[in-house]
């Protein structure tokens, strides 16, 4: 699972960020003081860093710069200013892509992706194979020995989900989130029937290859030999 790093005072802002990337299955941490984030960098050593400029006892800017002295990862800045000149700055200082505030959080969450892209393409393919099991996440289909397999949109996307993050153990709640919504209320059951009818899609997958575990008390794993990735 990828970490972001999230460094912005505004604490409603910091909510949205953490709510939207949350959902598409990151690990996030937040900072709101920018004298704590290099402490934190170092400590969580993420995959990517949203910075806001205008922050408490350190500015973006400085912060940048001490990222880039020890660090490759990524960094899109967050501020409120609009200057080209700002955006020159940020982009000349080191910094990997520029947003500006007010954002819509779905555009966010794409340069999100596209930078982690850019700086990983290796890790981001648009298409995945598992032994005889292929997926191509452009067009969401799925094949077995050739043979496609037909699930309905939420067993697909809970699929998918699990494929992205093969061998790691997520409880009933965080599939909720992550698949459902945080806004869903019905039952967490709806994972488990789920589950069951995606395993029964799956039924020709050999398993020396893969399958999907239950952990009981922990939750469940699409666990995949790792001499088929």
């Amino acid at each position: 699972m990828e970490k972001i790093l999230i460094i912005e005072d505004e604490k409603p802002i910091s909510q949205v960020l953490n709510a939207y990337l949350r959902k598409e299955g990151f690990h996030l941490k937040q900072v709101f003081d920018g004298g704590e984030a290099i402490e934190v960098f170092i400590d969580f050593q993420p995959d990517l860093v949203l910075l806001d400029v205008m922050l408490p006892n350190k500015d973006g800017w400085s912060i940048l710069a001490e990222i880039r002295n020890q660090s490759s990862c990524p960094v899109i800045m967050l501020t409120a200013l609009n200057d080209v000149n700002d955006k020159l700055a940020g982009l000349h200082g080191g910094a990997d892509d520029y947003i500006t505030k007010p954002f819509v959080a779905e555009e966010m969450v794409a340069r999100v992706h596209a930078v982690l892209r850019r700086s990983n393409p290796s890790k981001h393919m648009e298409s995945k194979k598992f032994g005889s099991l292929a997926i191509d996440y452009k067009s969401h289909r799925i094949w077995i020995k050739e043979q496609e397999l037909t699930l309905t949109p939420k067993d697909l996307s809970l699929f998918l989900f699990l494929s992205k993050h093969p061998n790691q153990t997520f409880t009933r709640e965080q599939l909720l989130d992550h698949v459902w919504g945080m806004d869903y209320e019905g039952s967490d059951r709806a994972v488990d029937l789920s589950i069951k009818r995606v395993r029964k899609e799956l039924k020709n997958w050999p398993e020396k290859e893969g399958e999907i575990l239950t952990l009981r008390g922990l939750g469940y794993q699409l666990r995949v030999n790792e001499n088929n990735f």
